[in-house]
């Protein structure tokens, strides 16, 4: 639970990019009072919104790579949001299991998306993490 509003926040913010471009200052200190989050959840949030900008075509990669016959661009905004954000912590977010990862993404689609979107999003993420730890891809360090 200790992350749950500060990854909640974080996809808005992602999603918001998705659509605007960009984030705006004023959603991202708008959704850090909404959910009251702390200093290590307004770090975290920081840390991933900045970095998205450098290993965003990576994550896409694999993201179409497992979505097996879709693009991004075909996608709905909402699950690539979601999508970027779960990759984005396996392959970077060592001390969070991957697990956790992928059960947040399936409840933040539960949430904020369509009722197929959940099983797409556990499709996806779990097959990417179970296909790449068969390859002894270092990075995922599995």
């Amino acid at each position: 639970m200790a992350r749950k509003f500060a990854r909640e926040a974080l996809m808005k913010l992602l999603y918001e990019k998705e659509i605007a471009g960009e984030h705006h200052e004023e959603s991202l200190l708008a959704l850090i009072d909404e959910f009251k989050l702390n200093d290590n959840d307004k770090k975290y949030i920081k840390e991933i919104l900045f970095s998205m900008d450098k290993e965003q075509s990576k994550i896409d990669a694999y993201i179409e790579k497992y979505a097996k016959g879709w693009t991004v661009d075909r996608m709905s905004k909402v699950d690539l949001a979601i999508l970027r954000l779960a990759m984005y912590e396996i392959l970077y977010k060592e001390e969070i299991p991957y697990s956790v990862s992928i059960n947040e993404a399936v409840e933040l689609a539960k949430k904020y998306s369509n009722e197929k979107s959940s099983s797409f999003i556990n499709g996806i993420l779990g097959n990417f993490v179970r296909m790449e730890s068969l390859k002894g891809d270092k990075e995922l360090d599995l």
